[in-house]
C-alpha cells in the first residue's frame, strides 16, 4: 500500500525493496509524470508496533548508496487510536537550519501535504 499513496501527485513512488523491522530499511524511487527517477532510502532505526517508529531517511543512488551531498533527516512517527480515529504526528529533524532551507525549496512543503492527502483517502 506505501506506494499507492506515497509522494506528490503525478509522482509515484515504487518499492525497490523494503524491510520493516529495526536495522531494516525501505528502498523506493519516486517516478515523475516525464520519466524522472528520485531515489531515496528510509533506514529504520526503533519500531514500536501499532505505536511508532523512527528512522533516518534521505536521497539515494538505485542501488541504495546514500548521497552526501543532499541533506538527511531523522523522522519520528507516532499513532495514537481514538474510538475509529487514528491520529499520526511527524517530527522531522534536520542537522542544520540550511537542511531545512534545501528540502522547503525542493517542494517537500507541498509534496508531504499532497502525500498526507493521499493517504486519508485511501484510508
Amino acid at each position: 500500500m506505501l506506494d499507492q499513496w506515497w509522494g506528490p501527485k503525478p509522482w509515484r513512488a515504487i518499492t525497490k525493496s523494503l524491510d520493516f523491522r529495526e536495522g531494516g530499511h525501505w528502498h523506493y524511487s519516486m517516478n515523475g509524470p516525464e520519466g524522472e527517477d528520485q531515489w531515496g532510502k528510509f533506514d529504520y532505526l526503533t519500531i514500536e508496533p501499532n505505536e511508532s517508529f523512527t528512522g533516518k531517511d534521505g536521497f539515494s543512488d538505485e542501488n541504495g548508496t546514500l548521497d552526501t551531498t543532499l541533506p538527511q533527516n531523522h523522522w519520528e512517527l507516532r499513532m495514537s487510536q481514538t474510538g475509529n480515529t487514528v491520529m499520526v504526528d511527524m517530527l522531522l529533524t534536520f542537522e542544520k537550519a540550511e537542511d531545512i532551507d534545501t528540502y522547503i525549496d525542493m517542494g517537500f512543503k507541498e509534496g508531504i501535504t499532497q502525500t498526507l492527502d493521499q493517504l486519508e483517502e485511501i484510508l
